[in-house]
């Protein structure tokens, strides 16, 4: 144990004597590691804030009609009956879904319009100003398309083209931010009552049914109730499992952050190869210290050992170094960019920071490996008289 103490030493002495050498040494250890760890926690802090806001819909099951050729009809009410029926106490709400030309004064677009009955709304959405819909008068407007289009309660929607009949519909509410609903993207679209929207396009059916399961653990249970339901002697519905959605994004972020920590990385690559050269520098220069230690006893895995505690401590300084200036950027990016910290300090994003140091040691040692092992292997008496 001592004896291991007066290797370290030594190796401590090497890394001050050469102090500004070792210094560009560790540099590259912390932009590496800063890289590294920078991209992790940006890319899980995302990754949660999306996942939270997508996994308030992640109880739903979203039912389609079944294509088939020559039919372009939607799902009946005898279907939704049915389909109440498998879904036991789980709200059901029937939707109509379309999208339609719109103008608000002199600004036009398209926007998507949802229609439902009156009183399921509260299950979909939260009405943030004005009032929700009473009756088949009226729209409430996603926030998205109030800012774009400068809506306010008491504004004016011309719906339709030119070529055909356009209605005015007067906004008496403003929905609150809610990012994903089921499949209904309310942020950007309108919702209608269902009287209005099938007085303006007709009644071909409802283009899907979306159930809201209380408890996400039934989920699969409900699912495989409605399919067995509905489908008993032909395929009429296609059942959608919300959470699909959920997992495919999750997949798709991570693929993403992994691929950013990756090019990350490469400064890690970049900082491997100047602590390689480092260490070979030392071994060349200390070839006469080597062989006065290797003539007084010192074996050759200790010699090895000089140099890869050399590295450690060059990892080890640069990594923490670097694994601090990431936590502290991170911080600052996060608030900048998300305006919310909670999830920088979720468990699963700090993680990045050790692993950073984790990686950022293990490459320095990996890099002293090779010049410790030639410096073990240099000829004692060749060494004492090296100049």
């Amino acid at each position: 144990m001592i004896f291991s103490r007066i290797l370290f030493d030594l190796a401590r002495r090497n890394v001050r004597l050469h102090f500004l050498r070792s210094l560009l040494a560790a540099v590259g250890i912390v932009i590496g590691v800063l890289a590294i760890t920078a991209m992790g926690i940006m890319g899980s802090t995302l990754q949660l804030s999306v996942s939270s806001q997508l996994s308030e819909g992640a109880n739903a099951l979203v039912i389609y009609p079944k294509a088939v050729s020559g039919d372009d009809g939607g799902i009946t009410e005898r279907q939704v009956r049915d389909i109440k029926l498998a879904a036991g106490a789980n709200t059901v709400i029937p939707i109509h879904a379309g999208s339609d030309r719109i103008a608000v004064g002199s600004t036009s677009g398209y926007a998507a319009i949802y229609a439902l009955d009156p009183g399921d709304i509260e299950d979909i959405a939260e009405v943030a100003d004005g009032v929700s819909l009473r009756g088949g008068e009226g729209a409430l407007v996603g926030p998205t398309l109030a800012s774009e289009y400068d809506m306010r309660v008491g504004s004016r929607i011309a719906v339709g083209r030119e070529d055909t009949r356009i209605k005015t519909v007067r906004v008496v509410g403003i929905l609150e931010e809610s990012g994903f609903s089921g499949t209904m993207m309310t942020d950007s679209g309108i919702i209608v009552s269902d009287t209005w929207f099938t007085s303006t396009y007709g009644d071909s059916g409802y283009d899907m049914v979306q159930v809201v399961v209380d408890d996400i653990n039934d989920i699969d249970r409900v699912k495989d109730s409605i399919e067995t339901k509905m489908n008993r002697r032909e395929e009429t519905v296609t059942v959608w499992d919300s959470r699909a959605f959920l997992d495919m994004i999750n997949e798709a972020l991570g693929n993403i952050s992994l691929f950013v920590m990756a090019i990350g990385g490469i400064s890690l690559i970049v900082a491997a190869v100047s602590i390689f050269n480092v260490m070979l520098m030392s071994v060349s220069e200390r070839i006469k210290e080597i062989g006065i230690l290797r003539s007084i006893g010192v074996q050759k895995h200790e010699i090895s050992l000089i140099f890869l505690y050399e590295a450690a401590i060059l990892g080890v300084a640069g990594s923490a170094v670097g694994a601090l200036v990431s936590l502290i950027g991170g911080y600052a990016l996060v608030s900048v960019m998300f305006q919310d910290t909670t999830y920088f300090f979720a468990p699963q994003t700090l993680l990045y920071a050790p692993l950073g140091m984790a990686i950022g040691i293990i490459v320095c040692v990996l890099s002293g490996v090779y010049p410790a092992i030639r410096a073990a292997k240099l000829n004692p008496i060749e060494a004492l008289g090296a100049e």
